[in-house]
């Protein structure tokens, strides 16, 4: 299984992951955060790659 992870340090909490996923990812306090680490509705790889700033990563 695949897990989406957040780097706090460049993530810019546009809200797009969230937008995409509002069950695995949320903004909170201008940043995003990951609130579960699988999701059955969406390709959290996918989501990964319109990051604008590349901040999320998946591992496995």
């Amino acid at each position: 299984m695949s897990k989406p992870k957040i780097n706090q340090e460049i993530c810019i909490g546009c809200g797009t992951c969230e937008s995409v996923c509002p069950q695995v990812f949320k903004v909170e306090n201008g940043k995003a955060e990951v609130i579960a680490e699988d999701c059955k509705d969406c390709n959290c790889e996918e989501i990964a790659s319109s990051c604008p700033v590349n901040a999320i990563s998946i591992e496995e």
